[in-house]
């Protein structure tokens, strides 16, 4: 065990004397260390429960004869951190947690990790944790916030952001917008449609770091509970049989979590996220294999923002387990890889039959014969640039038109909120990088806009920067090289024709390269932002879009 580091020998009796300064007895010093990692705080409502989790997990680690530690972590939501600077924070924020949970458990000897997470950067964060510090390790999340409503219509956090476009086009009264602002989020949990924290709770299952259910069962019920104290209960087992985060995360997995991926139509974030665990995992994954992956698994399901359906229905058609289990029909998953639950992928899936058509597609007649997400890349992203196909309307996939060119997101949306912007022309945002923005801000507000005043089926936007997986319409992000860093996106000038093909994955600038190199020469790249603090820190530290706006490597 590694917590003999911190309790074992007559030189660890000081040691042993601050765990007793904790109540800690001998009895429950000498039984295995479990750092619990809790996210619960009082800010965001996908954590506001967390607490109730963590004891069905700690008592699932007593059961099974453990000690569990509670230590708590930071979470940012990013439904109010959006259109203002705190959303900077948002992705920065997964560093922090991922670093934070490796100094309390090295510093502290611990034997096994239950990571309890719920939104955007915590999943991630927890698994990166994992990944890095390969010791024991399992996640149970808070689960998925039920749909609002109103009257029969089911609503969500979307309804109201793109309410607001409604309202200033006139399509909708301030009246209704405040019936649907009382009602879209009814109680704890996770937003919920396919959003990036349901897409990545729902990757933890994909990726055999969860038990199954974990993506899907509602926050509100208490199958969540009784999956928390099964999770404490495993988490015994894997450090009695030293099953490692690095057994489970296998090149093998990744290709498993990236074709449900497809399948669910999850976040463009799954992108970046996906790409930073893989590296923590020492797994390569690259932009052509997402592509590569996404051309041969179809699409089977349309869950809000792309569909009508949200987490609860998901869950009731029988899951993740389900879906996995109508892709192995078509042979398109690795089977024989290990879980965290102690069975292989194949054993895990066997019998999971989905319950009608809807809600999970058959795989013999899909919504769509290729995968929710598409790389692109082209003369405007060298590097590639990233959109949710699967919530993109059909005439868009293949679209040209003049470019409206903004310097932040902020310059865009009074454009659009003011009629400024017409159809067919399509925005381009700049400087909102990881390195550039500094943060790499979620887009929601231009998007929601769009989509609120009829626009998202007329107007393209492409930025540097990233979009919520709340997003819908022809929204391509993640564009690399970003400004900052002297990318094609720099020189865009305002009635530049730009060219998408999401259907052959292009992303072309018509402008020839005489006079890119004019451009290139008589423009000086903006300076990187100078920011005090985290940001500051963060922005001289942080890579490309397209290797997941992970860290440098030092």
């Amino acid at each position: 065990m590694k917590s003999t580091s911190v309790k074992r020998g007559i030189e660890k009796a000081p040691h042993r004397s601050l765990f007793k300064a904790s109540g800690l007895t001998n009895e429950e010093i000498n039984k295995p260390l479990i750092g619990v990692v809790n996210a619960y705080n009082e800010i965001v409502p996908g954590h506001i429960h967390l607490k109730n989790i963590v004891e069905a997990v700690k008592r699932g680690v007593l059961m099974s004869g453990g000690t569990p530690l509670e230590f708590p972590t930071i979470a940012v939501c990013d439904g109010i951190s959006m259109n203002h600077e705190g959303m900077r924070y948002s992705l920065p924020s997964r560093e922090l947690i991922t670093d934070s949970i490796e100094v309390m458990a090295k510093a502290h000897g611990l034997d096994g990790l239950v990571l309890v997470p719920n939104c955007d950067k915590t999943v991630p964060a927890m698994l990166m944790a994992c990944a890095r510090l390969n010791i024991p390790s399992i996640i149970v999340s808070g689960g998925p916030m039920l749909a609002g409503k109103i009257g029969n219509k089911k609503i969500d956090l979307i309804t109201v952001f793109e309410g607001v476009g409604a309202v200033k086009s006139g399509k909708m009264t301030e009246e209704e917008l405040a019936q649907i602002e009382d009602n879209a989020c009814p109680g704890c949990g996770s937003c919920a449609g396919m959003f990036t924290a349901n897409s990545m709770n729902c990757m933890t299952e994909a990726l055999g770091m969860a038990l199954p259910g974990n993506g899907t069962i509602p926050a509100v019920y208490s199958q969540r509970l009784r999956l928390a104290k099964y999770t404490g209960m495993k988490v015994m087992e894997l450090v009695r049989n030293n099953v490692l985060p690095r057994d489970i995360l296998t090149d093998k997995v990744f290709e498993n979590a990236l074709t449900v991926d497809m399948a669910l139509g999850c976040s463009t974030n799954t992108v970046l996220h996906l790409t930073a665990i893989a590296k923590e995992a020492n797994v390569e994954m690259n932009l052509e294999k997402i592509n590569e992956i996404s051309e041969k698994t179809p699409n089977l399901c349309k869950l809000s923002p792309a569909g009508p359906y949200h987490i609860e229905d998901l869950y009731e058609a029988g899951g993740i387990m389900a879906v996995m289990n109508e892709l192995r029909k078509k042979d398109l998953l690795n089977l024989d890889e290990m879980t965290a639950s102690g069975k292989r992928v194949m054993e895990l899936i066997n019998g999971c039959e989905k319950l009608g058509d809807k809600v999970i597609a058959s795989i013999d007649n899909p919504y769509s014969e290729t995968g929710g997400i598409r790389v692109l890349k082209g003369s405007l992203a060298p590097e590639g640039a990233v959109v949710k196909k699967s919530a993109v309307s059909e005439e868009m996939l293949e679209n040209k038109g003049k470019a409206r060119v903004f310097e932040s997101e902020e310059e865009a949306v009074e454009a659009i909120l003011n009629s400024k912007i017409n159809k067919g022309e399509i925005i381009v945002i700049r400087y909102e990088g990881p390195k550039g923005g500094p943060g790499m801000r979620e887009m929601l507000t231009p998007t929601s806009a769009l989509a609120g005043m009829g626009l998202d089926k007329e107007v393209a936007l492409i930025t540097d920067g990233r979009f919520s997986g709340g997003t819908r319409g022809a929204a391509i992000g993640h564009v690399s090289p970003e400004a900052v860093e002297g990318g094609p996106i720099a020189l865009v000038e305002e009635g530049d024709i730009i060219d998408i093909d999401m259907t052959k994955g292009r992303l072309d600038l018509l402008v020839d390269k005489e006079e890119m190199n004019k451009r290139r020469q008589r423009t000086s790249n903006r300076n990187m932002p100078v920011s005090r603090g985290y940001l500051g820190k963060y922005s001289r530290m942080v890579t490309s879009a397209s290797n997941g706006a992970a860290y440098e490597e030092l």
